[in-house]
């Protein structure tokens, strides 16, 4: 009787290491898909002074939406705040208009590389989002289901936040008002 109650416990065990270690996969996963988005935001912010170098040239009355730009990327890398980064995106937007009153501007050759090059970044940008959403989403499943979620309290696994741009977006108009 002895062995059979010592193999139970050993198969309870075993189970639950295979549900932890199921659960600390999904989680690892959600914190890569999280740094890849880093990775692109950093991508991003760094042809953000090519950009403003070449548009300052012919845009000089845009000077404070430039140094604007620079301000909060340099509050960014301290901070890596995701409000911050969208106040960026903004004045991206803004510069974009001076760029389409200015048609020597738009067809400079520097500028129509570095617009192509941050569409570019945009669109890895949006895909890293939704590859990270999509995990948090398979992660916070999980953590839910029984009878993960009676081992996520007890090791503390807990839900993580979908990255939502337009409550940032919010956030900021709110702000601003």
């Amino acid at each position: 009787m002895g062995i059979y109650i010592l193999i139970a416990v050993v198969i309870v065990f075993l189970i639950v290491l295979a549900q932890y270690n199921v659960m600390v996969t999904l989680r690892n996963k959600c914190r890569q898909s999280e740094s890849t988005i880093d990775v692109y935001l950093n991508k991003r912010f760094d042809l953000i002074p090519n950009l403003v170098a070449v548009v300052k040239g012919y845009a000089e009355y845009e000077k404070q939406v430039m140094v604007e730009v620079v301000t909060k990327r340099a509050e960014f890398d301290k901070t890596k705040d995701l409000k911050t980064a969208e106040e960026i995106i903004s004045n991206i937007n803004r510069i974009m208009a001076v760029v389409e009153n200015n048609p020597n501007l738009k067809s400079s050759e520097q500028f129509l590389y570095l617009q192509k090059s941050i569409s570019k970044v945009e669109e890895e940008l949006q895909a890293a989002r939704r590859i990270y959403n999509g995990d948090v989403t398979m992660y916070n499943t999980k953590i839910q289901q029984f009878p993960y979620n009676l081992l996520a309290g007890t090791f503390g696994f807990g839900p993580m936040k979908l990255f939502e741009v337009e409550d940032y977006k919010r956030q900021s108009v709110d702000t601003k008002v």
